[in-house]
């Protein structure tokens, strides 16, 4: 038996991995070919081909559909890391402040970089259009970027000046329907900076009360139940909303998935401080291969909806884990990662069948619980392979990827899109469309550019920060 020092650094370093695998996957399933060949599996489950008109009837998930509540798990696993240093050294009201500011900031980014898109500017976007999303871009590093080699007085002056030629930008530029609109934003970004918001705010007010913590999601469970009978004070509450373009009630059912992954962070948290040891086995070993196996088995059975072969399989495999973890003699710090991702995992089974089989949209709770528990057993898994030395570069470079995943979101439409148009290599690489494997092997080589492009900066110690 092999006995791997598994400090703070490589357990982060399989958080950031887990949040670099979700971009990257996420810039894969929109840049793959959307064509009449290409296979259902290959998009989300309720927007299947040939023609991809959304349809709410379709239950069952794809690998597409676990790629952002994989990242919004990452996402509540960072804030007691991220907070929790930021609580030591300034007050709650401070580092409160700090939160709003983080929100205010990711809403200003999703409506800047929509609007920022080429095709958002123009019906026919051409050279000016594609020359100014660069230049978006680029304007970017100056309004977000965190570097250590300037003073912080030019680093917000820089900034100062950034928002600045944004807003000219945003106010002037005569954007296609009927101009700017605070309503056109980047949708995935307007979500993740409410459970910034709402995420970051629970868990520095329950941080030593995570019983508190997890009773806040019956309430909310209670308040979209509710809200269905109309003219109700739920109701009202369910719909009211200071900023519509900015937050929705609506939004918080992603809390489902966020607060789970608090209670990941404060695991990875309590294990650096303890200065807990992972010992690398053949057993450790199995329990990741099977961990990861899971995710595979539940996505393709529940996407064919063979569900009882799906239940009794998940519900062996899961026994089988929990026995290993056990005879490996596991700290119980690293079998809560395991047991919380079984119990969500078959949580989100028995919640199967409710609201019409599990959607991502309009998504259900058999979603929220099936995905967290996939989340923590898949992290669980990294941890475990990278405490063994196995993919270690594979893992580096995916990591690089999720320590700047602002970049790694925004370059493939702002930068490397209209890069490879004015240069006209977009019709080569259009030119694979001809079949799945081409389509396919499309995405994968935009996916790689992206990826390579956020490591450059990564390595470089160029950071966009809110």
């Amino acid at each position: 038996m092999k006995v791997v020092h598994h400090d703070m650094t490589s357990r982060f370093l399989s958080l950031d991995v887990l949040r670099g695998l979700a971009i990257l996957l996420m810039v894969l399933s929109g840049s793959i070919a959307f064509a009449d060949f290409m296979p259902a599996w290959m998009f989300h489950a309720q927007v299947p081909p040939p023609k991809y008109v959304f349809n709410p009837e379709i239950a069952g998930i794809t690998w597409v559909d676990l790629v952002f509540p994989f990242f919004l798990f990452s996402m509540g696993a960072a804030f007691p890391l991220a907070l929790s240093s930021k609580l030591e050294k300034s007050s709650i009201f401070i580092v409160l402040l700090q939160v709003v500011k983080r929100y205010v900031l990711l809403v200003f980014f999703a409506i800047f970089i929509f609007h920022g898109r080429a095709w958002v500017m123009s019906e026919r976007p051409g050279m000016t259009e594609n020359l100014l999303s660069v230049g978006c871009f680029m304007l970017l590093f100056l309004l977000f970027s965190k570097t250590n080699f300037e003073s912080k007085s030019f680093s917000i002056g820089r900034q100062i000046f950034a928002f600045f030629i944004a807003m000219l930008f945003l106010v002037f530029y005569p954007f296609k329907e009927n101009g700017f609109d605070f309503y056109r934003s980047d949708i995935i970004i307007i979500v993740l900076a409410n459970m910034a918001l709402f995420g970051s705010t629970i868990w520095i007010l329950t941080q030593y009360k995570p019983g508190l913590r997890l009773a806040i999601l019956p309430l909310v469970m209670g308040i979209f139940l509710s809200a269905k009978v109309d003219d109700s004070w739920v109701s009202q509450v369910f719909k009211w909303s200071p900023i519509p373009w900015a937050y929705s009630f609506y939004y918080l059912k992603y809390l489902f998935i966020i607060i789970p992954g608090t209670f990941a962070g404060d695991w990875l948290l309590e294990t650096k401080q303890k200065q807990v040891v992972i010992k690398s086995s053949v057993i450790t070993l199995a329990i990741a291969a099977l961990s990861i196996l899971l995710v595979v088995i539940n996505v393709t059975l529940l996407f064919s909806r063979a569900l009882d072969i799906n239940i009794l399989v998940t519900i062996g495999f899961s026994l089988l884990i929990i026995l290993l973890s056990r005879k490996a003699a596991l700290h119980l710090l690293f079998q809560n990662f395991i047991r919380w991702g079984v119990f969500l995992l078959i949580l989100g089974l028995v919640f199967e069948p409710f609201e019409g089989g599990i959607k991502k949209d309009p998504s259900t709770y058999s979603y929220y619980f099936i995905c967290s528990g996939l989340a923590f057993l898949t992290l669980v898994s990294f941890m475990f392979l990278e405490s063994g030395g196995y993919f270690k570069n594979v893992f580096s470079f995916i990591a690089k990827v999720g320590q700047n995943p602002m970049i790694a979101y925004t370059c493939g439409a702002l930068f490397l899109l209209p890069l490879l148009k004015i240069s006209h290599t977009e019709i080569l690489l259009n030119a694979l469309n001809f079949n799945a494997w081409g389509g396919v092997s499309r995405g994968f080589i935009f996916t790689t550019l992206v990826a390579l492009i956020t490591s450059f900066f990564t390595i470089k110690r160029i950071f966009w920060k809110t």
